[in-house]
């Protein structure tokens, strides 16, 4: 059915303008009398078409017009002016203000019906076009979604690729992920950033793929020799990841190469210094070390949770960023949250 909104101050002409209307089957004549109340009505209506008079009290057709096309979602209905013949200046007012057609008195009803069945058809085809652009927005949406799915399940099995080589658990990915993304709200990033660093923090280890496993399995303390193989992890991430033109695999890439630099310059492997270390390496390495301390390793006990908050405390400014460090012990709470959720299983000792 057609919504066709009729206005005009005359009851003898709304009342021939219904019935024709009527005629024409499948159309709905909403009538009114004054155009404010019309106006009213288009606020939380959608006509397929307006037909409205020329000449009325408290607001003209022209007025009318330009008033509903400033609504929102109105600019392309279709609108048929009713004018008398002497009146061409007002033709050529309403073209510019937004009328599509018009109709003289006194209505020919043969005119009528074609222009109005002319104009519904325009209408017909935008409303098509309209669902139809809805519809592959829809499809696109969908499959933005599945290739996003996609990609995050690449990662995770990227990721726990490199789990499978080391002694380090899944859960520490999740965990050191997860407070990576407690740092990054802390810091007021956009939520989309934080979004991404959840997502690509876990691949901050992925370049132990290519580390031999006699060091990287070693559960003694590694020789300078075996600990400069070692250190080569970070750019094998980054060289892993950096070519992908995925977004979290940017952002993994360059918490590969980063998140062991040391806000003094100490770290590797460039040994870059401050805030020339990007920001997304400098949330890695609190939330990193963090876990790394806390958690049972084969070779290793963990820390008691005081000492090390000692650690990131005493590290401010040498090993973290102040700020990264304020971040996460401001949001402890959620750290104890993400603590219990994902607990390592019994670790096995080699």
């Amino acid at each position: 059915m057609h919504k066709v909104l009729i206005i005009d101050d005359s009851d003898i002409n709304l009342t021939l303008i219904k019935a024709l209307v009527l005629k024409l089957g499948e159309c709905e004549p909403v009538l009114f009398e004054h155009p404010l109340k019309a106006l009213e009505w288009c606020r939380e209506q959608v006509p397929d078409l307006v037909i409205v008079d020329y000449m009325m009290p408290d607001m003209d057709g022209l007025r009318f017009i330009a008033a509903f096309r400033a609504l929102h979602g109105r600019t392309e209905i279709p609108v048929l002016m009713i004018t008398a013949n002497d009146q061409k200046d007002v033709r050529y007012e309403a073209l510019l203000g937004g009328a599509n057609d018009f109709l003289t008195k006194p209505i020919d009803r043969v005119e009528f019906s074609a222009r109005v069945r002319n104009m519904l058809a325009l209408r017909t085809g935008q409303k098509f076009l309209a669902d139809r652009a809805a519809f592959l927005a829809e499809k696109v949406d969908e499959r933005t979604r599945e290739i996003r799915e996609r990609e995050r399940e690449l990662i995770v099995r990227i990721s726990r690729a490199a789990e499978f080589r080391d002694p380090e658990t899944g859960a520490h990915i999740q965990r050191m992920a997860h407070y990576s993304e407690i740092i990054a709200r802390g810091l007021d990033l956009a939520p989309a950033t934080c979004r991404l660093i959840l997502q690509a923090a876990p691949m901050h280890d992925v370049g132990k793929i290519g580390i031999r496993d006699h060091i990287l399995l070693k559960p003694g303390r590694l020789t300078p020799e075996e600990f400069a193989v070692m250190k080569r992890h970070a750019e094998f991430g980054y060289e892993l990841l950096k070519d992908s033109g995925s977004e979290i695999m940017q952002a993994g890439a360059e918490i590969a190469l980063t998140h062991h630099e040391k806000y003094d310059g100490s770290g590797y492997p460039r040994g870059l210094r401050g805030n020339a270390i990007p920001l997304f390496g400098r949330i890695v390495a609190v939330a990193d070390v963090f876990d790394a301390l806390t958690s049972e390793r084969p070779y290793k006990k963990a820390w008691p949770l005081d000492e090390a908050l000692r650690f990131l405390e005493q590290g401010r400014g040498r090993h973290f960023d102040p700020l990264c460090v304020e971040a996460f012990l401001a949001g402890w709470e959620e750290v104890l949250e993400v603590r219990h959720r994902f607990q390592d299983e019994a670790v096995a000792t080699i």
